[in-house]
């Protein structure tokens, strides 16, 4: 049975136990990077994952098997391991992000089309893109948004990390 709770111990142990949950999911959904990117981005997963105000981690038997990280009402990371993929573990921890911390916005790579495919499944929608990353790197973002009544009818453009509502009649 899969658990998923918060959790405020980011033990060296838990960190290294998320950072091969990374991994995994990474290599299984990310075809777009190269074996030394990963390797990089890697790195930088550690802290990532220190820093985030939420963490919240799916657990099987007491093992890590996927995790999501959400700070204010963004969703800064999801992740599922390659071996739990389909057994709506993303969908659970996503909820739980919701419900809890109302998230309603996050950013996806947009080489990434089963990610894009489970978050406008479980609700959001494209309202704007970017060439580079949040960390500048060249791998093209989307920003996502949970769809809801104000969001209907209008579209959207996106400069510099900022969503900015556009009149659609004037395009």
């Amino acid at each position: 049975m899969i658990k998923c709770e918060e959790t405020a111990t980011k033990s060296e142990e838990t960190i290294a136990e998320l950072v091969r949950v990374w991994e995994s999911s990474v290599r299984a959904t990310h075809l777009f990077l190269s074996e030394s990117e990963i390797d990089r981005i890697k790195g930088y997963v550690p802290q990532a994952l220190r820093q985030v105000q939420h963490l919240i981690v799916a657990a099987e038997d007491g093992v890590p098997v996927a995790f999501a990280g959400a700070d204010g009402r963004k969703l800064e990371m999801l992740f599922v391991a390659a071996q739990s993929r389909g057994r709506e573990i993303g969908v659970k921890l996503l909820r739980y992000a919701i419900e809890k911390h109302a998230v309603s916005e996050l950013v996806v790579n947009e080489q990434n089309p089963s990610a894009i495919g489970f978050y406008e499944h479980m609700g959001f929608a494209v309202c704007g893109r970017s060439d580079v990353d949040e960390q500048g790197e060249p791998y093209p973002v989307l920003y996502m948004k949970r769809r809801s009544e104000s969001l209907r009818g209008t579209a959207f453009a996106f400069k510099r990390q900022q969503v900015y509502p556009i009149n659609p009649a004037k395009r």
